[in-house]
């Protein structure tokens, strides 16, 4: 691989981040209009049908046990979607995204016992509590924002064990059935819920184009990066999204971080980004191999998304 090469990828990965935190910010402008549950049905909806046509995977195969984990991998990522789109609507994109990163830290740090990760446990831990609105300089945060976005990892952690359970379908057509499965928990809720008319022609619109920036471009730029960078740098990169969704929601959304949530977000990135560069080979997640493999996932930064899979394996890294 030449600097070519590892340059346009690096590039790529980062154009993924912040396609993600595009879509995530223009989701956000949809919230006043349909309602959070609404946008997060059209980011979902869309998304499971534009996976579905990529990856086709009506032609999986299937036992009994792996169709009861696609269930907990599907029911996982719907409610990681509703409840950071939840967070979004209360707190900075920044913040919630850097939150909800959280759970797949976790479960890369819980692979290891090494003292050096400890150092990674003790950066997110500081950074978080930073963020709590329990100190001066910091009570503006919503509380019922943090608890969404401490939701969202915890179903981020668990989309990722569920995950690891049905690789044996392959990471495309495992992301795509459970897309689908979560749009049968997003769907009739957002869509029950919704406080405008979810079908009028602008809002349709903009779904797609939330779900397209938050899923498809993504999609289609990872797969170019993939097989072109190192897990660590890899791992690396995918560290920053944080800093970038603080950066966007800054630029599109006039979100105003205080320099010690500046400093909080940064803790956790940088936490992120040491357990990818540090750890060992051996507590790479599963999900991280498959990436081997000829199909490649779909990153959940829904979202703004929704799919961050791969985003889950690189700070697992």
């Amino acid at each position: 691989m030449n600097n070519n090469d590892s340059l346009w990828a690096s590039l790529s990965v980062m154009s993924a981040l912040l396609c993600t935190a595009v879509g995530a910010a223009l989701a956000k402008t949809l919230f006043p209009l349909v309602g959070v549950e609404a946008v997060t049905a059209l980011r979902v909806g869309f998304s499971a049908v534009l996976l579905a046509c990529v990856t086709r995977p009506w032609r999986a195969r299937f036992d009994r046990g792996t169709v009861c984990n696609l269930v907990g991998y599907g029911a996982a990522l719907g409610l990681m979607n509703i409840l950071i789109y939840q967070a979004f609507s209360r707190i900075p994109l920044g913040i919630a995204i850097a939150i909800e990163v959280m759970g797949p830290l976790g479960i890369a740090l819980a692979y290891s016992r090494r003292p050096l990760d400890m150092l990674w446990v003790g950066g997110a831990a500081l950074g978080l509590f930073l963020l709590l609105p329990v100190r001066t300089g910091v009570s503006d945060i919503d509380p019922y924002g943090l608890l969404f976005a401490l939701g969202a990892a915890a179903c981020w952690a668990s989309y990722i064990v569920f995950g690891q359970r049905v690789s044996s379908l392959g990471t495309g057509k495992a992301v795509a059935l459970g897309m689908l499965v979560a749009s049968l928990v997003a769907v009739p809720l957002g869509v029950s819920r919704a406080s405008g008319s979810i079908l009028e022609g602008p809002v349709l619109v903009s779904g797609f184009v939330v779900a397209i920036l938050s899923s498809a471009v993504p999609y289609l730029l990872e797969m170019f990066a993939i097989r072109r960078l190192p897990q660590k740098v890899m791992g690396t990169l995918l560290s920053c999204a944080p800093a970038l969704g603080a950066f966007v929601g800054a630029l599109l959304l006039r979100e105003k971080l205080t320099y010690l949530q500046w400093f909080s977000v940064l803790l956790i990135v940088c936490a992120s980004a040491g357990s990818a560069v540090c750890g060992r080979e051996k507590s790479r997640s599963a999900a991280w191999k498959l990436r081997q493999k000829d199909e490649c996932p779909l990153r959940s930064y829904a979202r703004g998304n929704g799919d961050q899979d791969d985003r889950t394996e690189a700070a697992g890294s």
